[in-house]
């Protein structure tokens, strides 16, 4: 039997956690560490890209595919002759990526503020004790 994989979805996943590792922990990470601003992400770069799926064998899916987790394929390797196009494709992604976030950061301020607090030191924290 045969499975179809959707090698987009998994390499986009891989690069947005590349992207968000580039930002400050807070708010960026902490916010797309969130479910649903997560998925909103992925959303927003596969629906500006084209997909590509591939077609392998049960034997060639790993134990922990059949559990659901396909993040480790990426897309085929091609030849050297075609790695600055595929150089200017990441970069495109990337861009992409960095524009999600930005729109989505925006969008979402006021909910994202409420939903990630910042850790503050208390020796930093002016005390409000009086007054």
């Amino acid at each position: 039997m045969k499975t179809v994989v959707n090698l987009t979805q998994q390499s986009i996943v891989v690069e947005i956690e590349s992207v968000l590792n580039t930002y400050p922990s807070h708010p960026y990470q902490q916010a797309f560490a969130i479910p649903d601003l997560r998925q909103e992400l992925i959303t927003f770069v596969l629906n500006r890209i084209p997909s590509f799926y591939s077609v392998i064998s049960d034997e060639q899916i790993p134990a922990e595919a059949e559990q659901g987790s396909l993040a480790y394929y990426k897309l085929p390797r091609k030849p050297l002759e075609q790695q600055l196009h595929l150089l200017e494709q990441q970069l495109h992604l990337q861009n992409l990526i960095h524009q999600g976030i930005c729109l989505i950061v925006q969008e979402k301020s006021d909910w994202i503020s409420h939903r990630v607090c910042e850790t503050v030191q208390p020796a930093c924290e002016p005390s409000h004790w009086f007054g």
